[in-house]
């Protein structure tokens, strides 16, 4: 069972809701959409591109098929459990984007660090997907770039990878 499990709240209607949260928190631009698999809510604040891709369950997804208890479902609950898990996530991405811009708002953190992750960078890439390989490596080799000035610059081709330090 995850946060809003049970929700009557409509896709639709938390979609406004996400709307209204970042517009009132000092979004200029937003916009949502979805294609096969994943919605995407994208806003731009203080000239700053943010935007989290939100994975879409499928009719085969455990959460679909199976209960919060294990049991498989009959194939006639399957609509309505993939209705309901629809439903669910977009209601969890109005909490992460309402409190993290209130975290914000309040002056608990800073609007670059809470939404770091998912800034779009002039690449098109989210800073995350940008420098996860780096991370990766960092563990991986126990060091650290010895200039962070050193880093690759964010490539046009969103499916080139970061070059690794050596």
């Amino acid at each position: 069972m995850g946060y809003a499990s049970g929700t009557q709240v409509e896709v639709e209607q938390s979609r406004a809701e996400i709307e209204r949260v970042i517009c009132r928190y000092g979004a200029d631009q937003y916009i949502a959409g979805f294609q096969e698999g994943e919605a995407i809510v994208l806003f731009r604040r203080g000239g700053k591109h943010v935007k989290f891709v939100l994975p879409l369950p499928s009719i085969n997804s455990r959460e679909v098929t199976h209960t919060p208890a294990g049991k498989k479902r009959m194939q006639s609950q399957l609509p309505k459990a993939l209705r309901d898990e629809t439903k669910r996530r977009w209601r969890a991405l109005l909490l992460l984007v309402k409190a993290k811009l209130e975290a914000v708002a309040s002056g608990i953190t800073e609007f670059e660090d809470e939404f770091l992750a998912h800034i779009v960078l002039p690449s098109g890439q989210s800073v995350s997907k940008w420098l996860r390989p780096q991370i990766d490596q960092a563990y991986e080799s126990g060091r650290m770039p010895s200039n962070l000035l050193a880093l690759p610059a964010p490539s046009s081709d969103e499916s080139e990878t970061p070059r690794q330090e050596r």
